[in-house]
């Protein structure tokens, strides 16, 4: 018999891109019972709005009772979940029929992995599609300090309940804005065991550039700060802390704190000459407008 999945789907204000991800969901070809858990963040969301359940495809909206924001909505539907497996889908984001079948046949065939993750399709502003691919079909904790794996969404992501509930823990919470939350969680999740990437894109993602993190310079500073608190082997690894200080300095520059900028691009160049990010704050810093360098960032399916 198919171990019961559920899906956890936190949303906020997208009712249409949200029924459309609850469907593919649906539409899977796993032969086994999954379950939408639909956790409706800081807004009242209609019953109406979700697709109809199934025997076997059930759907259940919940809000979020928690703190608000993406960690207290996933922990809200992990803690109400039944499912042996847990699998993660934004609300703009869209499975591919055979996802959830793929991930739980390697998760059954290898009880030392911790989760399971698949390349993406990348849907980039002006219509453009991207590939997403790791370039090693198991990833540990090394591989995670040195860089955030593009193609390891959370979307894409796939694991035991249990092994989140004994194990890994819940999302944090307390990271200012939930920012990085995910990689927080990743981080944990790699000390758990080897994360099995799939080499078949089974995700499509949305990657337009919008976030609802752009220009709140200051949070996204104070989640940064945060987590190399948190983390002492971000702080040992020095392309994982150039990484995290070059986007810190970043977000200063675009707050207009030029001196604390150029200190923390200093520190990230000192770890990692190759360091791009450190080189945008030094820009932004010395005065040309961040707008431009993000939307570069958008059009070619990289972040800042």
């Amino acid at each position: 018999m198919n171990p019961e999945v559920a899906v956890v789907i936190p949303t906020r204000g997208r009712p249409e891109l949200l029924r459309r991800a609850v469907e593919a969901v649906q539409a899977q070809l796993y032969e086994g019972l999954v379950e939408s858990v639909v956790v409706s963040d800081a807004e009242t969301l209609e019953p109406s709005t979700l697709p109809p359940g199934r025997p076997d495809r059930p759907v259940r909206l919940l809000a979020n009772g928690r703190t608000p924001g993406p960690s207290g909505a996933r922990n809200t539907g992990i803690l109400a979940s039944k499912g042996a497996y847990v699998a993660f889908c934004d609300d703009d984001d869209v499975w591919r029929p055979g996802k959830l079948a793929a991930q739980v046949a390697t998760l059954e065939q290898a009880p030392h992995l911790s989760a399971v993750s698949c390349s993406l399709a990348l849907h980039l502003a002006g219509g453009r599609v991207r590939l997403r691919r790791s370039r090693h079909p198991t990833l540990g904790l090394p591989d995670l300090l040195g860089t955030r794996p593009v193609h390891l969404h959370l979307s894409g992501l796939a694991c035991r309940r249990d092994l989140i509930l004994h194990q890994v823990g819940l999302f944090d919470e307390a990271i200012p804005g939930s920012y990085g939350e995910d990689y927080d969680w990743l981080l944990r999740l790699a000390v758990a065991g080897p994360i099995r990437s799939l080499s078949e894109p089974l995700v499509d993602v949305a990657w337009t550039g919008g976030s609802w993190f752009a220009g709140r310079w200051d949070l996204i500073a104070s989640a940064i700060l945060y987590l190399l608190a948190k983390h002492p082997e971000l702080r040992s690894h020095r392309a994982g802390r150039a990484r995290l200080e070059g986007r810190l300095a970043y977000a200063r520059a675009c707050s207009g704190r030029r001196a604390e900028a150029r200190h923390w691009a200093a520190r990230a160049l000192a770890a990692n000459p190759f360091e791009r990010r450190s080189y945008l704050a030094l820009l932004v810093s010395a005065g040309v407008p961040s707008a431009g360098l993000a939307r570069v960032s958008a059009l070619v399916g990289r972040g800042l």
